[in-house]
């Protein structure tokens, strides 16, 4: 098997554990890329696969539920995202304290389930503000948003830096876009936590207890996902269905192990 630039790909055939993106590598918006379901099909016969996503739109449950509306048979423990990772961050630093949060009901309710103390309402007693890609966002969320922010020390949390998310017909600003107007307005730049930091990628190889020579992650874009793995030291799979172009490749000092027109020409042991 070869890579898009005729790169040899075998060693891909002996990996065990296989951390999907999601938006761009293995759908678009609400349609699933053709082969999709054939590939994780093929990698569960000999390993597992974890979905680890930036987009902290969504709870995994609502994951669980729009992969199998798309037709993938999937459970809550094929899912790692960056509220997960905010999740244990948060608790890490700040306990029981309360977090003011700026995100969609989804998210909340996820952290909420994650036993964190949260409000999105401001409050002077809130130790921290977290931010995360708000399919919901509204003037009056920014509005209380940049007032937490304007004139104090709170830390400033982000779930991801992603600058766009793909839709049906391009692309929409992610929660990137959304804190650099943020940061022109107050003057604050949040801590990113998911990728391209590698919490989400070591915390899976921890689940699963995979050597680190047998897994690898694919995704579509340089600066988060491909950067995530290289920073955990994993083998990193680009793919062209999403954000990345070649000429992005070409021009990156990021460099993927390997290059795909999509995740469904990896070809792998039946």
């Amino acid at each position: 098997m070869k890579d898009y630039f005729g790169k040899n790909a075998d060693s891909l055939k002996e990996k065990t554990l296989f951390l999907f993106d999601m938006d761009g590598t293995v759908y678009r918006e609400n349609m699933l890329f053709n082969g999709v379901k054939e590939l994780l099909s093929r990698i569960s016969k000999t390993g597992k696969y974890v979905f680890v996503t930036n987009n902290s739109s969504k709870s995994v449950r609502d994951y669980v539920i729009k992969m199998e509306r798309m037709g993938v048979d999937v459970a809550e423990e094929n899912f790692f995202t960056s509220t997960q990772a905010a999740i244990l961050l948060m608790k890490e630093k700040f306990g029981n304290s309360l977090i003011y949060v700026q995100g969609t009901s989804s998210f909340c309710k996820e952290l909420k389930r994650g036993e964190l103390n949260i409000t999105q309402k401001e409050n002077p007693s809130a130790c921290a503000v977290l931010v995360g890609f708000d399919t919901e966002l509204t003037s009056k969320k920014l509005r209380t948003t940049c007032k937490m922010l304007t004139g104090t020390n709170l830390p400033f949390y982000a779930t991801n830096p992603d600058f766009v998310c793909p839709v049906d017909f391009g692309y929409i600003p992610d929660c990137g876009s959304m804190c650099y107007g943020i940061e022109r307005a107050t003057g604050r730049k949040p801590v990113y936590i998911g990728k391209p930091e590698p919490m989400m990628i070591e915390c899976a190889i921890k689940k699963f207890a995979a050597p680190k020579q047998q897994v690898v992650l694919l995704g579509d874009r340089l600066y988060t996902d491909i950067a995530s793995g290289l920073n955990a030291g994993v083998d990193t799979v680009c793919v062209l269905s999403g954000e990345t172009s070649l000429d992005d490749i070409k021009a990156s000092e990021i460099k993927p192990t390997f290059v795909f027109h999509s995740v469904v020409d990896i070809e792998l042991r039946e």
